[in-house]
């Protein structure tokens, strides 16, 4: 990576045209998630999982139609580990009655296989589903906050204040994917959610940690200059991170089954707009509020130590 050595981008002379593309990108994403909204999974919006076992591999498409059958219109389908084992969520209904609900299962499956078998079948309630929405809204608001004290601790409340529009930036946009794609958003997305949250912070902490160490060096430098220096010097940490990172993402993607993908996709999502935002807009928002040498370094008065001379 010795291409990375002695780059000299100039990324805060492009401020201005990442920051009408970031607002862009969010606005969009607002505008689908209030008009659109996202696609809950029953883990929110509670209902039925039904796991069933069937005795050869069987294809999806006539498991859809075999559940149309038994007017089991929006139920969602998908293999559970196996090409026998398939997983169906079904909308809440009202309808607890385990016994029933099996019996509909497998008399829509018979024609299909008749030694068909069901495994599990668990419910759960719309209260639980609507707590769980609360709880993971608190999570994400209880990190954000926690993330605000630590930067404004370790740097200054400028650097803080960019770390965490950087870290609603890359909320916001991940969301907004998922609202647009209208794909199901349930615990293990919110949990994909919460791993964004700490990936970007640890790439914007390596940059504001770069600055911090220039602003003491450098100190005939802009802070313009400063920034562009410091992310220039912590690129090749970034893009090779961010790399291997996204390497293991993808083939958990692509072959990691159907229960981990959504997690992956939004991880993937994630840490290309992480990535983005670690460069530009968080660094982007510290310039924006003024931030220079003196705030991390305070100047110390001339004659300051005679005031303790005995």
């Amino acid at each position: 990576m010795s291409f990375f050595k002695n780059t000299n981008i100039d990324f805060m002379g492009k401020r201005k045209y990442a920051l009408a593309f970031s607002l862009t990108l969010v606005i969009l994403s607002l505008v689908s998630l209030v008009t659109r909204g996202l696609n809950f999974g029953l883990d929110f919006t509670g209902g039925t999982v039904v796991v069933t076992e069937f005795s050869q591999p069987v294809e999806l498409d006539k498991v859809r139609q075999a559940l149309d059958s038994q007017s089991f219109h929006e139920a969602s389908v998908q293999y559970f580990g196996s090409t026998t084992d398939i997983q169906i969520r079904l909308p809440s209904s009202g309808d607890k009655d385990e016994a029933r609900i099996s019996n509909k299962v497998l008399q829509a499956f018979t024609p299909l296989d008749k030694q068909v078998k069901i495994a599990k079948v668990d419910f759960i309630g719309p209260q639980v589903g609507k707590e769980l929405v609360e709880q993971g809204s608190l999570a994400v608001i209880y990190t954000i906050l926690a993330i605000l004290i630590y930067v404004s601790v370790r740097f200054e409340w400028r650097f803080a204040v960019g770390a965490v529009v950087a870290l609603v930036h890359d909320i916001t946009i991940t969301m907004g994917v998922f609202s647009w794609l209208y794909m199901d958003f349930d615990l293990t997305i919110l949990a994909a959610l919460l791993a964004v949250i700490g990936y970007s912070l640890n790439d914007t902490i390596v940059v504001f940690d770069r600055v911090r160490e220039n602003f003491r060096r450098l100190r005939k430098k802009t802070p313009e200059e400063v920034f562009n220096i410091s992310i220039n010097q912590t690129l090749s940490r970034t893009i090779i991170t961010s790399l291997t990172t996204l390497i293991v993402l993808f083939a958990l993607y692509l072959f990691g089954g159907p229960m981990i993908k959504g997690f992956a996709f939004a991880l993937i999502v994630g840490i290309f707009i992480g990535t983005y935002s670690s460069i530009f807009v968080a660094s982007t928002t510290a310039l924006a509020l003024g931030v220079k040498r003196e705030d991390l370094i305070p100047v110390q008065k001339e004659g300051a130590n005679l005031d303790t001379t005995p």
